[in-house]
């Protein structure tokens, strides 16, 4: 049973919805026009009997036989006019709607705060922005014009029927509540399963992107039949759903017919016997019955088209989930040009909405501008998550994050962000060139790029490549090596030249002589800026102005490398466990 709260959000997903016509009324105009005339093409057949039966079979007027074909011919041409103009412009309005529900439903993607993401599938997200938008635009396009064409089609046959013979049309209506009881429970029932389709839908996106991202992986642990057991599973509940929803539409057609047919053979009886007592004439009869039989179409289709707009609805409401989900907050108004880098965690906790536990416990650090700062810790410490609170991927729970001396929240979003620059482990490349790669979210000269690849080492193996810079480095530069991908992050950040730099881990996955290069241009990366630095090799981190050992999101102790081994204490058994001493 469908709640009353329900049946208001599918109201009011389709008033939102038809929201998006504004600035597009006069192609819908136009459309609604071509489906007018279809209309009245159709309706015309049965209108025009009349007078043909009589004029031919009773006065026997000769003039019939050029104004019969001739009107015939007419009358489709101009059904076949109204059905392109109807199909083409509320196709027009249609792919305008979802080009622009797909740009919000983007925008609001970048907008969306990370904690986001961390709660759903990027499989969910790409099934809404791809898959649900367009049977939106079935709504939009298919449903609308169906459900405007074919009532005015029935609309201009009852209308005919009412002229003939308004006591057989009576007779008519004790069938239209029925058929309206009947639409009602379908259409429930259309909306219920088209939501499970686009759940299985996400199901099998999901399955699907998480083999193609991962194709390396699946062949060397020998996986395909797992990952076709998975897919199978995900594809199998595609199909039941889908199936569920054809038996719904395939067994509302035949109800409907059948009712109406019953009823429809009921004033035929009569009608027949009405014309057999001379109360109506041929043309009136046949006139009466092609406006009768006319209906079951239109009505076919408008029983039809319930599956497809509820499936709209259905996926309006899903986009709708997006659409509403706040975005980061933007609350600060501090700008600055470019800040000192002074840093400071004053008393700072921090909790994930998915667990009880926090995750970093009243945490208070100093860090001067220009300074160099380490952390280290075993793996789930919090060394992530306090690098993360600079930028404001989260918000905090308790405390303050200060940059020279103010509270983060106090600035812009933007303005925040672009002091900051982050070279991690797991780099993000995009598919695109190198030199787009390096110069990502910037509008940089050619010589800024290529000084800052120069100083990464990028021109090292770029330069040996037949297009250089312009090369194309593949989906998430899956055709350059994990230390070149890595230097074309460090060239990112040098462009950005922000004067606080996060390193997490920046060559922690890196071979011998791929960090030595990396660490090279990481030295000159940090020149003059205060540096962030999560390391696993002890070895990268003995420069540091400060070394900060953390455990279970506290700080355990702090200090220069010499002062630590000096105590003996946690990063002294970190150093004797790598170096064996």
């Amino acid at each position: 049973m469908e709640s009353s709260s329900e049946k208001q959000n599918a109201r009011d997903s389709w008033l939102r919805l038809l929201r998006y016509l504004h600035g597009n009324q006069l192609h819908f105009a136009i459309g609604v026009l071509g489906a007018l005339i279809f209309a009245a093409a159709n309706a015309s057949v049965a209108w025009l009997m009349k007078p043909f039966m009589d004029k031919t079979f009773q006065s026997k007027d000769a003039a019939m036989m050029w104004w019969v074909p001739a009107g015939l011919i007419v009358l489709f041409i101009a059904r076949g006019a109204g059905d392109f103009v109807q199909t083409y412009y509320m196709g027009h309005v249609g792919r305008r709607v979802i080009k622009q529900l797909r740009g919000q439903l983007f925008e609001r993607l970048l907008l969306l705060p990370i904690s986001y993401f961390d709660r759903n599938a990027s499989a969910i997200m790409l099934s809404r922005l791809i898959y649900n938008t367009e049977q939106v635009a079935t709504v939009m396009t298919d449903s609308i014009t169906t459900v405007i064409r074919e009532s005015l089609t029935i609309l201009a046959l009852v209308c005919a029927l009412f002229y003939y013979n308004w006591k057989l049309t009576a007779v008519v209506f004790i069938v239209g509540p029925l058929i309206a009881w009947l639409i009602t429970i379908v259409n429930r029932l259309f909306r219920r399963y088209s939501r499970r389709i686009q759940d299985s839908v996400v199901d099998v996106t999901r399955v699907a992107k998480e083999a193609l991202d991962a194709p390396r992986i699946i062949k060397v642990f020998n996986a395909q039949d797992y990952e076709r057991a998975q897919f199978e599973v995900a594809n199998e509940y595609n199909r039941r759903s889908s199936m569920k929803l054809l038996r719904t539409r395939g067994l509302a057609n035949p109800v409907v017919q059948f009712i109406a047919v019953c009823f429809a053979s009921v004033i035929l009886y009569m009608s027949i016997g009405q014309a057999i007592r001379g109360e109506i004439t041929a043309g009136t009869f046949f006139s009466f019955i092609a406006a009768l039989l006319g209906i079951m179409q239109p009505l076919r289709n408008l029983t039809n088209i319930s599956g497809s707009f509820q499936q709209g609805i259905a996926a309006g409401q899903s986009l709708f989930e997006i659409l509403d989900e706040p975005i980061e907050p933007t609350t600060g108004t501090r700008t600055t040009t470019r800040a000192r880098g002074e840093v400071e965690y004053r008393e700072v906790s921090f909790f994930y909405q998915t667990r009880d536990k926090a995750v970093l416990n009243n945490i208070s650090l100093h860090i001067k501008p220009g300074s160099t700062v380490a952390f280290v810790g075993k793996t789930g410490s919090g060394k992530t998550t306090l690098m993360n609170l600079l930028p404001r991927f989260y918000e905090l729970t308790q405390g303050a994050v200060m940059i020279d001396g103010h509270d983060i929240r106090d600035y812009d979003l933007r303005s925040l962000r672009e002091q900051i620059a982050l070279v991690s482990q797991d780099v993000v490349l995009f598919d695109d060139s190198i030199r787009n790669n390096i110069a990502f979210g910037k509008s940089a000269s050619t010589e800024a790029i290529e000084r800052a690849a120069k100083a990464a080492h990028v021109m090292e193996f770029a330069s040996q490549l037949p297009q250089g810079l312009e090369t194309t480095v593949g989906e998430r530069g899956v055709l350059l090596s994990g230390g070149q991908k890595q230097r074309i992050s460090i060239a990112r950040a040098l462009l950005k030249d922000a004067p606080i730099l996060i390193l997490d881990e920046a060559t922690s996955a890196l071979d011998t002589e791929s960090e030595r290069v990396i660490q090279a241009a990481l030295e000159d990366l940090m020149k003059n800026r205060t540096t962030l630095v999560i390391a696993h090799r002890l070895s990268t981190i003995e420069k540091a102005n400060l070394i900060v050992v953390m455990d279970s999101g506290r700080i355990l102790e702090q200090g220069t490398h010499t002062e630590l081994i000096a105590a003996n204490g946690a990063y002294a058994a970190l150093h004797r466990m790598q170096f064996n001493v």
